[in-house]
């Protein structure tokens, strides 16, 4: 029973689903009935009223803020979800992409009117070929696993080239999830490559796997256990001398822009998360933006829409030029412009000198909670420098009868979001921190507090403060499991509310 009449707790507003709000009667428009017209829908024209709720604007309104008041954000505090690189979005970045030039134009203006967001698009390119040591770059992909997908599907369009057929794609075990799902998408078959007891990938174990019917490997660096390759460049030289080619996964860029370039490590293709590197946001509609730059044995299969280094545009794989095979397109249009500004905005506005500071700081933040935590909480790989996160494990909870996932729940009551969880799967109960650059010393502080408090009370057997937790969110311990293998994702009105929903 609430303690309030409303179920409301000052500022903590009890929200109904949408559904349950509108009313029949009510409307936020008000607009004509269209004049009798033949639907060319044929049989698939509705036939019964569409279920949409109506709301005046003032309500509509409402009912969303309400709902963000209920969300974590980067604008609310740390976001410590390890391999996300929840860092902040400057604001001078918003205010470069609302300038009327770039917010204002059409992906079908002709391009003799849109000159300054043709040059963006090549200041973009220069920085990112730039930075990562690579020839070439394809803009349009939206995000990072489909320019995950266009740079496999580069190689295998180079592959083809060859007059080569090859079926299958190396993955480490602590590999992100898309890299196999975009292997086996593209008809590869998967396998996987076991990590050491330190958690990285030796040349040895890759040399096994290795064969004439190897075509790529797929390998993140830093990986996903938070620690640098040592034999990432002697892997790439036995991937190259087999043939086959070496996808790096761009995800933990974060960790090494101006410190090491992926195109001198051998790497062949790489996506960009434009919103974890280069901070543009996560979410809403975003990440939005996941370039792939390529070598310059993969360049010429880039897709299109592709600039040429003269800053000519080729939009369709019949304007290719002489040496340009691309594989085709995998978007409409462009790409994400809005994300290009932002991205390229934060890029000017550090500096080469600021963005190896910003890898830099990111780094010595994870390695920071790292050292303050060890005594507490079990480090996976304590031997090990971390670089942009640090991974943990359930160790130190043995025998208290908390889990990982109770601890997670614990933080959210302590008011932040969770490190993710699981997370890789080469270590049991894994709970992957990544802080940013982003943190002051006094924020990093708090939350070494926090988990410290945290710790000290799974370790003095208060069981309670993680069985029961969340206690003080919006919504308390949800059936994760069943909502996962059973969702329900239509609305059926209760018979007080079916009328609103007509």
């Amino acid at each position: 029973m609430s303690d309030t009449f409303t179920g409301n707790k000052a500022l903590e507003i009890h929200e109904p689903l949408i559904f349950e709000t509108g009313h029949v009667a009510t409307t936020g428009v008000d607009v004509e009935e269209p004049a009798a017209f033949e639907s060319r829908l044929g049989g698939h024209a509705r036939k019964t009223p569409i279920d949409l709720p109506g709301l005046t604007e003032p309500e509509t309104m409402r009912h969303y803020v309400r709902l963000s008041r209920q969300n974590y954000a980067i604008d609310l505090g740390l976001y410590p979800l390890g391999s996300c690189t929840m860092k902040h979005n400057p604001r001078l970045n918003e205010k470069m992409a609302r300038l009327p030039g770039f917010a204002d134009i059409h992906p079908l203006q002709p391009l003799s009117t849109v000159p300054g967001a043709l040059e963006l698009m090549q200041e973009l390119s220069h920085w990112l070929c730039a930075m990562t040591g690579m020839t070439a770059v394809a803009l349009s992909p939206k995000a990072g696993a489909h320019g995950e997908l266009a740079g496999m599907m580069a190689i295998r369009a180079a592959i083809a080239a060859k007059g080569e057929t090859r079926h299958v794609v190396l993955v480490p075990e602590s590999a992100h999830g898309t890299n196999p799902a975009t292997a086996a998408a593209l008809g590869y078959k998967v396998e996987s490559i076991k990590a050491r007891e330190d958690g990285t990938v030796s040349v040895e174990a890759v040399k096994e796997k290795l064969s004439a019917d190897v075509a790529a490997i797929m390998l993140t660096n830093p990986n996903t256990c938070g620690l640098f390759e040592p034999e990432v460049k002697a892997i790439a030289d036995a991937v190259h001398e087999a043939g086959a080619y070496f996808y790096g996964d761009g995800a933990n860029f974060n960790a090494i822009v101006g410190k090491a370039k992926p195109g001198d490590l051998g790497v062949d293709a790489m996506h960009i998360n434009l919103h974890k590197t280069f901070s543009t946001p996560h979410g809403g509609g975003g990440p939005g933006s996941g370039p792939v730059v390529l070598s310059e044995r993969l360049a010429p299969f880039a897709p299109v829409p592709f600039l040429r280094a003269d800053g000519t545009l080729v939009e369709r794989a019949d304007e290719a030029g002489e040496g340009e095979m691309p594989f085709g397109r995998l978007t409409a249009f462009h790409g994400q412009m809005g994300m290009y500004v932002r991205a390229l905005a934060y890029m000017m506005s550090h500096g080469a000198d600021g963005l190896k500071e910003a890898s830099e700081d990111a780094v010595l933040a994870a390695n920071y909670l790292k050292a303050q935590l060890a005594d507490v909480m079990s480090v996976s790989f304590p031997d090990r420098p971390a670089m942009h996160e640090v991974l943990f494990d359930e160790s130190f909870l043995k025998g208290s009868g908390i889990t990982t996932l109770d601890f997670a729940k614990a933080m959210i009551d302590e008011g932040y979001h969770p490190m993710t969880m699981y997370f890789p799967l080469v270590v049991h109960g894994a709970m992957l921190i990544e802080p940013t650059e982003s943190e002051s010393l006094p924020s990093l502080d708090l939350f070494i507090a926090t988990l410290r408090d945290l710790a000290r009370s799974a370790r003095e057997g208060d069981t309670a403060r993680f069985t029961e937790a969340p206690r003080l969110a919006p919504r308390r311990r949800l059936d994760e499991t069943k909502s996962a293998r059973k969702p329900v994702l239509t609305y059926e009105p209760p018979a007080p509310y079916q009328e609103a929903a007509e």
